[in-house]
Parts: structure tokens; C-alpha cells; sequence
């Protein structure tokens, strides 16, 4: 299926999912608007979608296309949590088996949530999560559900700045977080259908920033090892190379930021926006927060917000926001 996806592929799954996904809320703040100088900034909340993630859009869009055959022998998937909580709900709404293969530290209420919709969870280390998919495929004859590279993933994830476009018709760039790059990607997609001149720009944890680099090299760049980042849901070694033609067709700039950052920028949306989001969804933010992309005044900004699942007992920079 490489290369079959098109701006009209991304009109046709928000048609299809719309009774299906949540169409989450768009959060303006006039104190955020101000310390950023008089940008406007529109921000998509995905922490109200189902499972608590835009992941649900992808997962629910490639299982439901699956057809009865492969339902009936199950599928298998492999993500640190938001994606295989995504996998397990939609297997559950579609009765079909699921397995999950979940890195030793993936967050415990995001493996938990996947348990509780009924999912298989298999551990293994975060390395060899792919390897493990992949013997589980041979073995039990899955269906392996990508968490990126997958274009039917792909046009879900971008139902969600679909979504957005269609409330905030006149925005200038739109700010994604990337990990594997499936939400950028349909992200880019979705712009590329209704309104090509928006801006779209990814933001990595430094940490991790392969897609930065394979976005300007032209070829996927392989980390050595999973990025230390608090940003679970970003920790990828490398990009899919579907996600990489796309973005290398229609994103506009890629930039990291440090997980300084990101806890600076978590610390403003829990306490001044009142929303609970998690370190990935901050990313997309932190490059503006903290002062290190400069846009002119009266920009109308676009920031997908990708997810809330964050357990606070668990997580280790807990005490830093109490700093």
C-alpha cells in the first residue's frame, strides 16, 4: 500500500469515523495568547478522545477495513501505550482478537488501560518490541496494525486536524508532536485537502530526534537506542517510510525540545488551562512556550494536544513540577 494514500483519502475516513470518534474540543487561553506575545493559539484537545489519545483514530480506521477473515485470526501490535490502547478498544468495539507487545516500561495506566479492554499483553524490551511483533505474526498468521507505517493508521490520525481545519478555517501553521510519524503525516495530508497554504511543523524531544533528521536528510535515520525521554509516547528509534514521504512532500520545518521544556510547558496547561495532558502532547507546545520558535504577532496557531494518559504516582519529573 506504500505510496496509495492522497489528500482525498483523509475526506473519506472522516466521513467513515465520524459517528465513531469523538470530535474533540478546540481550547483557546487569552493568558497563554499574551505570553506568547499575541500569537492566537487553537488548541486541539485529544486528551478528550476515546482511550484518551488521537490513536484511537488510526487504530479504529485500520481494524474496521480488515476483512473477515483476518478479523477472525486477530492482530497483533506493538506500542508503549496510547497506540495499544487504541488497538485493544477498537479490537473490542470490533470483536476482533487482539495482542498487544508492550515495552518493560511502558506507562502502568496505559497497560493497564489495555488490559481492561480485553487485549493480550505480551512484554518485552522496548528494543526488540518489533522483532517480537513480527515472530507473533509468523507464528499465530496476525494481522500486524502498525502504530505509524500503515496508511490506513495513517488517514485516521489526520482526521483529527481534519477536525481542526474545519474549526479553525483561517490558521497560519499547525505544531504536531512526532514520534513515528503518523499523526504528521495525516496531519499533512489533511492540509494538503482543504487548505494547502498552512504551515505544519513536528516537534521531537531532542533525545529522540531521528524524523528531524530524516526529514532533512531524505532517509530514515536509526537510533541506536529507545531515546531517555519523559515523553513515552515519542520514544521511537526511527520514522516509517511512509511517514517519511509525506512529511518530505508537505511538512514546512521540524525542531525539538528538552524535557526542560516539555515539564515547563506541562506545568502552564495543568495549572493555568486546567486540562491534564501528557509529556508527548506537550512537545507540540513547548517550541513556542519556552521562547525558541518565533512566529509574528497575530499568528493563528494550530497545536494538537495528542494525549492525556499520564499517571502521577508513576511518573518520575512528578517532583520537578512541584519545584
Amino acid at each position: 500500500m506504500l505510496n496509495t494514500l492522497t489528500p482525498a483519502t483523509i475526506r473519506e475516513t472522516a466521513n467513515a469515523l465520524a459517528n465513531v470518534v469523538n470530535r474533540t474540543p478546540i481550547i483557546t487561553s487569552r493568558s497563554l495568547n499574551q505570553q506568547l506575545g499575541g500569537l492566537k493559539l487553537f488548541l486541539k484537545a485529544e486528551n478528550f478522545q476515546r482511550v484518551g489519545a488521537f490513536k484511537f483514530r488510526g487504530a479504529y480506521n485500520a481494524l474496521r477495513q480488515l476483512s473477515s477473515e483476518d478479523k477472525q485470526k486477530g492482530v497483533v501490535t506493538h506500542s508503549s501505550g496510547n497506540h495499544a490502547q487504541g488497538v485493544a478498544l477498537a479490537a473490542k468495539l470490533l470483536n476482533i482478537p487482539a495482542t498487544i507487545v508492550m515495552p518493560d516500561d511502558a506507562p502502568v495506566i496505559k497497560r493497564t488501560a489495555t488490559a481492561a479492554y480485553g487485549a493480550q499483553i505480551i512484554s518485552c524490551s522496548a528494543a526488540q518490541r518489533e522483532a517480537v511483533s513480527a515472530q507473533l505474526v509468523d507464528q499465530h498468521n496476525y494481522t500486524l496494525i502498525h502504530p505509524y507505517d500503515n496508511d490506513h493508521v495513517i488517514a485516521g490520525q489526520g482526521t483529527a486536524a481534519w477536525e481542526l481545519i474545519h474549526d479553525v478555517p483561517d490558521l497560519d501553521i499547525i505544531f504536531t508532536p512526532v514520534g513515528g510519524g503518523g499523526l504528521i503525516s495525516g496531519t499533512a495530508l489533511a492540509i494538503a485537502a482543504l487548505t494547502p497554504n498552512i504551515k505544519l511543523v513536528g516537534v521531537e524531544p531532542a533525545a529522540g530526534d531521528d524524523a528531524n533528521r530524516s526529514w532533512r536528510q531524505g532517509t530514515v535515520c536509526r537510533l541506536t537506542a529507545v531515546p531517555q525521554t519523559i515523553a513515552d509516547g515519542l520514544r521511537t528509534r526511527f520514522i516509517g517510510q511512509r511517514n517519511l514521504a509525506i512529511m518530505r512532500q508537505y511538512v514546512t520545518d521540524m525542531t525539538t525540545v528538552t524535557d526542560q521544556d516539555i515539564i515547563t510547558t506541562l506545568q502552564f496547561v495543568w495549572s493555568r488551562l486546567k486540562i491534564i495532558i501528557e509529556p508527548s502532547a506537550a512537545v507540540a507546545l513547548a517550541p513556542l512556550f519556552c521562547g525558541h520558535y518565533h512566529l509574528p504577532t497575530g499568528t493563528k496557531v494550530g497545536i494538537i494536544l495528542s494525549g492525556g494518559n499520564i499517571d502521577l504516582t508513576q511518573c518520575g519529573f512528578f517532583h520537578q513540577l512541584n519545584d
